[in-house]
């Protein structure tokens, strides 16, 4: 059963919550409704039985234990027809002792021999029964008692019985009945009708939705929006859903143009390898020797392209790791001893360089790797850019790193571009380089929590300047 309502469409399935919801409370309603009146009216009927003992507990009774007729006295055609039954229950026996203006017999039970047997003349019983012919009767017991009603005369072991038929009770409830059962099942088919209404007119956004995710499914189309009104759930969830088609949008564009630019940068070093193995292959078939110097620049050569494609490949692979993928788990670093690590890395490349450093301690939250090679990328440029036997200081205060070269420095309208994939200055297209080391350093530095700046120096040259949060002393051990 649950299986088959979990396959039904969500507007049937919340039509049907709401009918059985109002099913219930209905059903609720209506049996608490027809049990108030039922109680109502068998307390009308309980204050009519007792109002018609004062007159019975008379002398009457004992005239009546002395006959004892098991039978009400035959009833003429003329005068009104008794209504109540009447009679005198002994504790020792189940036969009783008939009233003659009864309306008939009321079958003994054991509450009323147990009334007659205590003989507390203030103690009323009530219960439902029947007569000699199985209609339904309402009846009170109570100890008999003549004369007044004094203590003295306490009829022993004898109970007086009065009873009212319920039969008119009886139909008032099963008409009560059958209008709750009416009402209730109108109630409930306006409710299920209303359920649907509601559904089907609360769902028309997600329908719009669902169908602007197939759409897209279908064609693979991220232009598509959803129109947006009001501050709803519904809305929150178009806004979500134009926000993600846009954000794969822009994914799926900056793949296209990485690709496209890194096919663009690969083509020249794969050229240059292919002429230079032609070349090789060449010399080897014809038999023509290449002259030993020419030999060994071009493997130099070779070599030096195998580097610089390798070196571009490991760029590309940094660069198409999403951002929310992380090569290694963040970890408290020391930034001066990473920096000291990429400082001798760039004295090792610029040798005829003179580059000074003030280090002060700082600790920050980062990939070990990623960050030394976003010092070296920054360091690379100061070196790259630098004239022969020029300077290049570098300093760290405070979680800001600065690193300045006196090179040519950066024009004013290039700046802007400095950080963007395989962006390079006309004047820097000479030099080796993919135009990814920035935006590799600015993507390390930005998943470290920081920020980096990038532009003129003052007196000439370039500056790069880092800022890292962290603090000046590690942080203690975990226990």
């Amino acid at each position: 059963m649950i299986k088959r309502f979990r396959t039904l469409p969500l507007r049937s399935r919340l039509a049907l919550l709401v009918a059985v919801a109002v099913a219930v409370a209905v059903a609720a309603v209506s049996t608490t409704c027809w049990f108030v009146v039922r109680g109502k009216l068998l307390d009308e009927i309980d204050s009519k039985l007792k109002a018609q003992t004062a007159p019975l507990r008379t002398t009457d009774a004992v005239v009546t234990l002395r006959d004892c007729s098991q039978a009400p006295a035959r009833q003429t055609d003329y005068g009104p027809k008794p209504v109540y039954y009447v009679q005198l229950v002994r504790a020792d026996n189940d036969d009783a002792c008939v009233f003659p203006r009864s309306a008939g017999t009321v079958k003994v039970d054991d509450v009323d021999q147990r009334v007659a047997r205590d003989a507390d003349p203030t103690v009323l019983t009530f219960r439902n029964g029947t007569d000699s012919e199985g209609r339904d009767v309402r009846v009170l017991t109570i100890a008999a008692v003549v004369d007044g009603g004094s203590a003295g005369g306490v009829v022993a072991d004898t109970a007086l019985l009065i009873a009212f038929p319920l039969k008119e009770t009886e139909g008032t409830l099963d008409d009560l009945a059958l209008l709750l059962l009416i009402v209730s099942g109108i109630g409930v088919v306006a409710a299920g009708a209303a359920g649907l209404w509601v559904a089907r007119a609360g769902l028309k956004p997600v329908d719009r939705l669902t169908g602007a995710v197939e759409h897209v499914a279908r064609t693979e189309d991220l232009t598509v929006r959803i129109p947006v009104d009001g501050e709803d759930e519904i809305a929150r969830l178009s806004r979500s859903f134009n926000s993600m088609t846009a954000a794969l949008a822009s994914s799926r564009d900056r793949q296209a143009q990485l690709i496209a630019d890194a096919g663009h940068e690969l083509r020249t070093p794969l050229t240059s390898l292919r002429t230079n193995i032609e070349l090789l292959a060449r010399s080897e078939e014809t038999g023509r020797a290449i002259p030993p110097a020419d030999k060994r620049a071009l493997m130099a050569s070779v070599k030096a392209q195998m580097t610089e494609l390798a070196a571009l490949i490991g760029d590309l692979q940094e660069l198409s790791r999403p951002d929310a993928v992380q090569a290694e788990p963040l970890k408290v670093v020391a930034l001066h001893e990473i920096a000291e690590a990429a400082l001798e890395r760039a004295r090792l490349r610029g040798p005829e360089l003179s580059i000074e450093a003030e280090l002060e301690p700082w600790y920050v939250r980062a990939e070990p790797a990623s960050l030394e090679r976003a010092l070296v990328n920054v360091l690379d440029n100061a070196v790259k850019f630098s004239p022969p036997g020029g300077r290049i200081d570098v300093s760290l205060t405070a979680g800001e790193l600065t690193v300045r070269d006196h090179g040519p420095g950066i024009p004013a309208d290039e700046l802007p571009h400095v950080f963007e994939r395989f962006w390079r200055s006309p004047s820097a297209r000479a030099l080796p380089g993919s135009g990814l080391g920035l935006s590799i350093v600015a993507r390390t530095v930005q998943h470290a929590g920081g920020e980096i700046a990038l532009g003129p120096a003052e007196g000439g040259g370039a500056r790069a300047v880092i800022r890292l949060p962290g603090a000046s002393t590690p942080p203690p051990a975990a226990p």
